[in-house]
């Protein structure tokens, strides 16, 4: 698998893998703004033509906002998801910034154990975020304290 920035011809299986992620997926057209944005990074797992991963975040001022971070559901387990996730926060530290947050449905464990990891700390909570119903956790980075 290799790393490469995000292009047109992988919204395709990115949505199809966000169907299989979320409950309210990113559509293959939210996703087209994204390509060619100033304030967006995103990095997609390939091998060969197939998507197997990918993440991304909106640089804000010195903050990194995790937008998504998906790996195929016939390759999770093995490990994939904590490498994007550690060339994400390599891309948002390039970027310039000194802190990650993103948000993450309270009831979701293993991406939460995975976040405080990496040192990830709880912030606050968003009463339902989530399809008005679920609540989300803040979670934040310091990226220098990290260093």
């Amino acid at each position: 698998m290799r790393f490469e920035p995000l292009r047109y011809e992988h919204l395709r299986q990115m949505a199809e893998i966000e169907k299989e992620a979320f409950d309210m997926p990113w559509t293959e057209n939210m996703f087209i703004p994204e390509v060619n944005s100033a304030n967006a990074t995103y990095v997609v797992g390939t091998r060969g033509e197939e998507v197997i991963c990918y993440g991304g975040f909106h640089t804000v001022l010195d903050e990194a906002h995790i937008t998504n971070i998906a790996v195929k559901s016939t390759s999770r387990g093995k490990g994939i998801g904590r490498f994007l996730f550690a060339t994400l926060l390599a891309k948002a530290k390039e970027a310039g910034a000194k802190l990650v947050t993103l948000e993450v449905k309270t009831t979701n464990t293993a991406a939460i154990s995975l976040y405080e990891s990496f040192g990830f700390k709880v912030a606050g909570v968003r009463k339902r975020y989530y399809n008005n119903l679920y609540d989300a956790y803040v979670m934040w980075l310091d990226l220098e304290e990290r260093a």
